[in-house]
């Protein structure tokens, strides 16, 4: 499966916004009263998914409802904006608050990783699309409004809350892409993820017993097997670090000094100056010079 085939915001981006807030002219009535935008994306998902992205084409989807082709430009100019209007459409938010967790900033980020991670197995063309300039609409706002407000509360900056967003969807991506490649792989070989590494067996023991890979050889059986959740143990590592992040800026709120390396290194070269010499004649000085009294010699 290729990789940024298609891009968004490649239509008329003035018209796919007035779509997608439902904020320009409508159509006039059509031979098809029951034909709508709603179902003619709705439509244009349904093949994605099943065919993939190369399929959509606005005679595909007229064929999908029974009109004709014409019929769809009354509603949607081209492929372009339509796949926009497809975005939107999937990335629909759940209207369930349980589904980003239990209240903490944490539970809400591991929710929505899990969630943006069903989202790309179920529409597995959506890594087909460079989404680097999206078209924002009513569906992706909503869905960054209901994550910002529940994150809110980490205290960061608000370009580094947006930035957990990204870090989160751009680690999920990846893990998505991984999965994703290896359906796409066991179905275009016939062979199993177990047939594929059962092939390579014979040759792969011999290059452990060779002595060549001291460290290789010496993980144990289970270093590479299916049953180590490799997402879940990513996504909660990427958590550890922000919680070292948020409480070092709650002490640092608390203490402004804390956590500051400036101030840091400002006190200590004020304590070095004022720290007596470490040699020369103050070092030789009796003890009882010091202010304290040296102990008797009971002799």
């Amino acid at each position: 499966m290729a990789s940024g085939t298609e891009t968004s915001g490649s239509g008329d981006i003035g018209r796919t916004l007035e779509l997608l807030w439902d904020t320009g002219r409508r159509p006039s009535r059509g031979p098809r009263p029951g034909l709508t935008l709603e179902r003619i994306v709705e439509a244009a998902v349904e093949v994605a998914d099943r065919d993939g992205l190369g399929a959509v084409s606005m005679r595909r989807i007229a064929t999908e409802l029974g009109t004709g082709t014409m019929s769809l430009y009354r509603y949607v100019p081209g492929k372009g904006e339509l796949l926009d209007l497809m975005l939107d459409r999937v990335q629909r938010p759940s209207q369930d608050p349980a589904d980003l967790g239990d209240g903490d900033w944490r539970s809400a980020l591991q929710a929505l990783g899990h969630a943006t991670l069903a989202l790309y197995r179920r529409h597995t063309w959506l890594l087909e699309v460079n989404q680097s300039r999206p078209i924002l609409g009513p569906s992706a706002l909503d869905g960054m409004e209901k994550v910002l407000a529940r994150i809110k509360p980490m205290g960061l900056t608000d370009p580094e809350l947006v930035s957990v967003i990204v870090m989160i969807d751009g680690y999920v991506v990846g893990a998505a892409r991984t999965q994703v490649y290896e359906r796409e792989a066991e179905r275009s070989s016939g062979l199993t993820d177990a047939e594929f590494w059962r092939a390579q067996e014979p040759t792969l023991v011999k290059a452990m017993s060779s002595g060549r890979y001291p460290v290789l050889s010496s993980l144990s059986e289970d270093a590479f097997g299916t049953g180590f959740d490799h997402f879940e143990f990513g996504l909660q590592r990427i958590l550890d670090g922000l919680e070292v992040l948020v409480a070092s800026r709650r002490a640092a709120a608390h203490d402004p000094a804390a956590g500051d390396p400036a101030a840091d290194a400002l006190a200590a070269s004020d304590l070095a100056a004022d720290a007596p010499a470490a040699s020369g004649p103050a070092a030789d000085e009796p003890a009882a010079a010091s202010g304290s009294a040296a102990p008797e010699d009971p002799a």
